[in-house]
């Protein structure tokens, strides 16, 4: 095994781990029937009481958690879900992690937007959209997308990343209403989909840059949290426009390079399609 695929691998086994534990320290004893005492101190579950439940060894699921090389079997990957309530995304992740349900090693590729894409994106005249690669890098958008968000064009290296953008911009910041349950969720959806690019250089240095800029990211990364929606509505704070609001998709490109289509469609709340026809308008006159 080459050094790169064993880094990956160990890394993969830790992040396993220590979802594991995050999963179990979450978890009331009561929910289980485990009458919890006085005098307990372990924040949810302990080890042993995951490992009863789940029908397996104490000492292997010590290990498991302890991000050692245990390879654990579709089976026991199952009763540890249910042992520790996991709801289907996080399920999914789990099983990620583990290998059992996507390659084991992902490595992130360049990738290419090529005409028949970009046809589409640019003839969403009135859907801001844009197209992110595996890492959630911007690659590229249309007229809309500036209108709304900014000139990605303007932006270069780690901050054309969606992530980057929403915890260290402060305009993206006042732009979103509600912003930190949107960041929240952008980061569990980030980790869910991107589990299989765990131990990857340029997604471990992207996460080691958001750790070191945003205490927001660093706070919030350790605790895990994944989930798999996609879809959803976007409440707008346009500096020049002021609300709108927007229905947002996002869609999975078929050729295995893990690209994605994002779609803003303009709703009829706070006049919102006739705010961004004269927001492109003025674009196109300036």
């Amino acid at each position: 095994m080459d050094l790169v695929a064993q880094t990956s691998d160990d890394s993969r086994r830790r992040e396993l781990g220590a979802f594991l534990r995050s999963r179990r320290e979450r978890l009331a004893p009561s929910t289980t029937g485990i009458v919890a005492g006085t005098r307990r101190r372990t924040p949810g579950l302990r080890r042993e009481e995951v490992a009863m439940i789940a029908g397996v060894g104490t000492t292997w699921y010590t290990w498991l958690e302890q991000g050692r090389d245990v390879r654990p079997s579709t089976e026991v990957l199952t009763a540890l879900c249910q042992a520790l309530r996991l709801d289907p995304a996080e399920k999914r992740h789990l099983f990620t992690l583990a290998g059992r349900q996507q390659p084991e090693r992902r490595r992130i590729v360049p990738a290419k937007v090529e005409g028949p894409l970009l046809h589409m994106l640019n003839s969403l005249h009135l859907q801001p959209a844009y197209v992110v690669g595996p890492r959630w890098d911007v690659l590229a958008w249309n007229a809309g997308a500036v209108a709304i968000f900014g000139d990605y064009g303007l932006l270069e290296g780690d901050a054309r990343n969606i992530v980057h953008g929403m915890f260290t911009d402060p305009r993206r910041r006042q732009l979103l209403v509600d912003w930190e349950r949107l960041a929240r969720a952008t980061l569990a959806a980030f980790r869910a989909e991107n589990a299989k690019y765990v131990g990857d250089p340029d997604f471990e240095r992207l996460i080691s840059l958001m750790t070191h800029s945003s205490p927001e990211f660093r706070a919030w990364w350790p605790q895990r949290d994944v989930t798999h929606r996609l879809s959803g509505l976007k409440h707008i704070r346009h500096p020049i426009a002021g609300a709108m609001v927007f229905e947002h998709m996002s869609l999975s490109i078929d050729d295995g390079s893990d690209m994605k289509l994002i779609v803003y469609t303009p709703l009829a709340d706070q006049d919102t399609i006739a705010k961004l026809r004269t927001l492109l308008d003025e674009g196109r006159s300036g």
